[in-house]
């Protein structure tokens, strides 16, 4: 059990020293916004045979590599998010609520694409569709110049770097390396959430965390955690320190260098949706390990983090109060 791995003592100075130590992460990736349009259905369309929903709510999040900030706010870290944003309405609703949420928006650029806008349609409780409204094509030209200047400026004050790919272009050879240089040279935390594109370009990542369906389809073969003799192979592959392995109800599996695979059992009692799920453990990795946790400590916060998550609707954030009633419920 995850309580067999850290005392409540511990878990309780850990979690609450990012606010107090002012612990700042600076976080590199994609930025979304998420529309929720929520309503009620009817009768079908006489237009075609699709389902007519009368919106009843409309409401807006912070999406993507944003919910990891979002998440390192309300854990009491400062966060500062490089991403990239287009000149339109979306953007700057984004913005708007960006600067509310009490982020650092400085590092928020403006590009000649759309912003990555999500908008869900929900009827009586299932999506019935959802629109996508993004260029994912590699950012190119000044706008990766402009990446790289903002890149600098957050990693040289961040106490932790978070690399947050999407896949929607931000996150670039060029500017994978120039944020995991920096963050070497202060000998900062790196933690790694990978989509599949430029799965190999993280090399000196501290925590690489991908999860089970993203690394086996990297590989090209499933990984065995039964028999876990190839998985020093698989972290020299990736050039990381640790892997750290979701595996949804099954919670987590942190391979050490070595080959030692420390497993962590979901903590989740009740599981409504697992949206943001990722980009909670995202924002308490990275946090635990800039106040002092050691990898597996942290790994176990994080556990903690996403089992409260999960039994949340939609992309929820978590406070060190709830990790602390989850311990003392487990």
């Amino acid at each position: 059990m995850p309580k067999d791995l850290i005392s409540r003592q511990r878990l309780q100075t850990l979690v609450e020293a990012p606010e107090g130590a002012r612990t700042r992460i600076a976080i590199i990736g994609d930025a979304m916004l998420d529309i929720y349009l929520r309503g009620d259905v009817e009768r079908i369309s006489p237009e075609a045979p699709v389902p007519v929903v009368l919106v009843r709510e409309r409401r807006q999040a912070l999406g993507g590599a944003a919910n990891v900030a979002q998440n390192a706010v309300a854990l009491g870290a400062r966060a500062e998010l490089v991403a990239a944003l287009g000149d339109d309405a979306s953007g700057a609703q984004f913005r708007t609520m960006f600067e509310l949420l009490g982020a650092d928006p400085r590092g928020l650029i403006t590009t000649d694409r759309p912003t990555t806008t999500k908008t869900r349609i929900v009827a009586r409780g299932q999506q019935v569709v959802r629109v996508d409204e993004e260029v994912d094509s590699d950012l190119d030209g000044a706008e990766v110049e402009a990446l790289i200047a903002a890149v600098d400026l957050a990693v040289s004050e961040a106490d932790a770097l978070v690399l947050e790919d999407y896949n929607k272009g931000v996150l670039i050879e060029p500017v994978i390396r120039r944020a995991v240089a920096a963050a070497k040279k202060r000998g900062i935390p790196i933690v790694v959430d990978p989509k599949y594109r430029n799965f190999f370009a993280y090399a000196g990542a501290t925590v690489f965390k991908p999860n089970r369906r993203e690394l086996d389809s990297a590989l090209g073969a499933t990984v065995d955690l039964e028999h876990p003799e190839a998985l020093p192979a698989v972290l020299k592959r990736l050039g990381a320190e640790r892997l750290l392995l979701t595996l949804s109800e099954r919670g987590m599996a942190l391979i050490e260098p070595d080959g030692v695979i420390h497993r962590i059992p979901t903590t989740a009692r009740e599981v409504y949706d697992v949206v943001g799920a990722g980009d909670t453990v995202t924002a308490w990795l990275a946090a635990m390990l800039a106040v002092g946790a050691t990898h597996l400590e942290a790994a176990v916060i994080a556990n903690y983090a996403a089992g409260v998550e999960v039994g949340k609707t939609g992309a929820a954030t978590v406070s060190p109060g709830e990790i602390l009633e989850a311990y003392d419920a487990s």
